[in-house]
Order: C-alpha cells, then sequence, then structure tokens
C-alpha cells in the first residue's frame, strides 16, 4: 500500500510540475529535455535553474525534508539585505526558524557552528550564516540531491521531456 500511494504522489507531483512548466507562453522559457539533464552535472547546475530549484524543492517536500534548501535559500536572501536593522531582523528570524534547537525547521549542524551562529547574530554581518550554509549546501550534495537524481520524480519528468521531444 505504501508503494502505491508513492506512486501515485509522484506521479501527481508530476502533473502539477508539467502544469507548472508548460504553462509558459514563450518556447525559450520552457523546461527542455537538455536542460533538465544537466541538473544531473551537479547541485549548483540544479540550484541555477529555475525550474530545477523548483523541482528540488518539491521533492524535499514530498519528502518532508525541506528545511535544508529553505534554509540555504533564505540565507542567499539574507546576504542581499543591506539595511542594518533589516539584517538584525532577518538574522533573529533565522535563528529562531533553523539554528535554534527544536526550532520549527532545524537543520543539522554541529554544536560549535550553532553557538558561533548565536555569537555572531548578536552583531550580525552578511556572513554570519555562511559556515551553516556551506555544511547544508554540502549534506544536500551528499544525501538529498543524489536521493533526487534517482526518485521516480525526476526520472518521470526526463522521460516525459524526452517523449515530448521525439513526438516533437
Amino acid at each position: 500500500m505504501l508503494v502505491r500511494t508513492r506512486v501515485g504522489l509522484g506521479k501527481n507531483l508530476m502533473c502539477r510540475l508539467k502544469c507548472m512548466f508548460s504553462s509558459s507562453s514563450a518556447p525559450e522559457s520552457r523546461l527542455c529535455l537538455e536542460d533538465t539533464q544537466q541538473w544531473s552535472q551537479s547541485l549548483e547546475r540544479l540550484l541555477g535553474s529555475k525550474y530545477g530549484l523548483a523541482t528540488f524543492r518539491t521533492f524535499l517536500k514530498s519528502e518532508f525534508s525541506d528545511e535544508n534548501i529553505e534554509f540555504w535559500l533564505t540565507c542567499e536572501d539574507y546576504k542581499k539585505i543591506t539595511s542594518s536593522h533589516k539584517m538584525s531582523s532577518k538574522a533573529k528570524k533565522i535563528l529562531k526558524q533553523f539554528i535554534e534547537a527544536e526550532s520549527p525547521k532545524e537543520i543539522n549542524i554541529d554544536y560549535h557552528t550553532r553557538e558561533e551562529i548565536k555569537r555572531n547574530v548578536r552583531s550580525p554581518t552578511v556572513q554570519c550564516f555562511d559556515e551553516a550554509q556551506k555544511i547544508v549546501y554540502g549534506l544536500m550534495e551528499r544525501d538529498s540531491y543524489p536521493r533526487f537524481l534517482r526518485s521516480e520524480m525526476y526520472r518521470t519528468l526526463l522521460e516525459s521531456l524526452a517523449a515530448d521531444t521525439a513526438q516533437g
């Protein structure tokens, strides 16, 4: 029964992804097989693609393990803040949401890094989450990303795009 539920979930997600990606009116902004195949070259390539990032996030949410990508993206946004007041406020929110023990989306980082961030947040800088972000990126690269590449979601998307290309 669990296998059927997973397969159904994968197909449902595939329908949503395909609708989302094929709804663009401009052909150059649509998802294509070549771009999708390039996601397997590196996590950086996957995250650098609008559709790759959306697909990876959907995959992680389906596995209830999206805290790492959410933290990584939040840090990317945090680095763009120029106001020290906004930076301080955002740093505290990141601490409460991802860093503190028992936080809603607690990420898996070591005690030393966690304590260093707590100290950094008192006088936040653009780099105050860099170490944790590197750790989380490494975890995604070694764990989530290979699982994504082996997933039914990714394989089905490739097969679907290959079939569309062959018909095209």
